[in-house]
Order: structure tokens, then C-alpha cells, then sequence
């Protein structure tokens, strides 16, 4: 099993939000056992990035998205991702990336807790907590 981490999540686990971070870091725990079953878009990196460095500072976000990039590969996407993305009947152009990406690294689902706006998503979307009973 394969799942790609939305934007949203990555930012939970970094701000510690409660009530969302517990189970996100317990997601992020289970995926840092089992190199190459986790992937991120790469545009939630720069997303990731601009939303967490204010409140933890450049270096800290810079580093925490290189340690996490120790475990959890980048999904490699191409044009045709991008144009797939712009055809999915979705409301929010950023998640329709991120199922392009999903797509892309063969993820059977997405973490997130935006679970609303992936309702029209070929690609299935759990929060954290059941994203990681799918996983195990």
C-alpha cells in the first residue's frame, strides 16, 4: 500500500495542531518504518514551506522537510499530470494536483483531513487515523 500526504497534513505534523497533529505523526511514524510506502507533491513542498516558516522559521521548515524526505519520496510528476489535474471535476485545483500526484506514484490513497474536497477524486481519501489502519 502507497499513500501520498496532502499539503494539509504535512502542516498538522509541523505546527503540532491540534486536534489534528497526534494522528498525523502517528501516520508519520508508521511510514518512517516503512521506507517507500509515503509520498508528497512536489508543489506541497514550496506550499509547505511559505505556511510553516513563519511560525517555526526557514531553517527549522527547510529541515524538516529534508528529514522527512529521508523516508517519504517525492511523487514525479509530468505535463500530463498537470493537464490530467486541470480536467478533474474538482473544486479546488490544489487537491486536483495532489490527486495527479497520487496518481503518479501509484498511491492506493490520500492522508488528509480535507476530506470534503476529494469527495469526486478517482483516488480515495481518509484522514490520518484511518489512512493508517489502510496501511497496516
Amino acid at each position: 500500500m502507497k499513500v501520498l500526504l496532502d499539503t494539509d497534513f504535512l502542516v498538522d505534523v509541523a505546527l503540532d495542531r491540534t486536534p489534528h497533529a497526534e494522528s498525523a505523526s502517528a501516520l508519520v511514524d508508521a511510514l518512517e518504518r516503512r521506507p517507500g510506502t509515503g509520498f508528497i507533491a512536489w508543489h506541497s513542498i514550496s506550499n509547505f514551506y511559505y505556511l510553516v516558516a513563519p511560525s517555526r522559521g526557514k531553517a527549522s521548515a527547510r529541515t524538516f522537510l529534508l528529514d522527512l524526505t529521508k523516508f517519504v519520496n517525492v511523487s514525479a510528476t509530468t505535463t500530463d499530470s498537470l493537464r490530467f489535474a486541470g480536467g478533474l471535476n474538482m473544486n479546488d485545483f490544489e487537491n486536483a494536483l495532489q490527486v495527479a500526484a497520487a496518481l503518479a506514484c501509484s498511491a492506493d490513497f490520500i492522508a488528509t483531513r480535507n476530506l470534503r474536497d476529494y469527495a469526486k477524486a478517482p483516488v480515495k481519501a481518509f484522514a490520518p487515523g484511518v489512512a493508517l489502519k489502510q496501511l497496516f
